[in-house]
């Protein structure tokens, strides 16, 4: 059974849901998996000012964790075209990891939540898929038998590098049937893929 873990960093929930709908399509593969969140590093008092959602059930990972899965679905937020700076910190202190190459051959994937539906899908997945390419991962995206994000009929998230979902710039926008289909479909792939690896 593959190890899957789903790791995010999520400021006012959106994020949070996906990953759940990540995880969803990984067990539903057989896939055995833990969904945790990276540290925040805005202090309480100017979260809770700004409204971060935090009562986030998933338990706080840490670094050490990650050389113990098969693969790693990694999620966040933008911030202008690129993953957010609680993520880039939490990975900024893996240069143990990536020194002994305890990542390479596991699977990774990224999804992300952008404001707009231009707003830097795409960079912000791939700020994430660079690094995982980095610790020596084989890098799993979303494709088009995902054909909800094909739809133009309203907006929708989703591209062949990840899932994603669209939040509005205030954030009233929760990700949609489709948004979260794209996710499980994200997570099952990852796991069908890390059991082949591994299995």
């Amino acid at each position: 059974m593959a190890k899957v873990l789903v790791l995010y960093y999520s400021s006012y929930g959106h994020i949070e849901t996906m990953a759940n709908a990540v995880a969803e399509g990984a067990r539903a593969a057989g896939a055995q998996v833990d969904v945790k969140r990276v540290p925040e590093t805005v202090p309480e008092e100017i979260a809770k000012g700004a409204h971060f959602k935090l009562d986030q059930a998933a338990p706080v990972a840490s670094i050490a964790d990650l050389e113990h899965y098969d693969a790693i679905v990694i999620g966040t937020g933008t911030r202008f075209g690129r993953m957010s700076s609680q993520l880039a910190a939490f990975l900024d202190q893996a240069g143990g990891l990536w020194m002994r190459g305890a990542l390479n051959g596991k699977v990774g994937a990224a999804f992300v939540s952008t404001a707009t539906q231009h707003g830097g899908q795409e960079t912000t997945l791939f700020s994430i898929i660079t690094n995982l390419l980095h610790f020596g991962m084989v890098v799993v995206g979303l494709p088009y038998s995902h054909q909800g994000q094909m739809s133009v009929d309203e907006i929708v998230g989703g591209a062949p590098y990840g899932a994603t979902t669209i939040a509005a710039g205030d954030g009233s926008r929760q990700p949609s049937e489709i948004d979260l289909a794209g996710a499980r479909h994200q997570g099952e792939i990852v796991a069908k893929t890390a059991a082949k690896l591994f299995g």
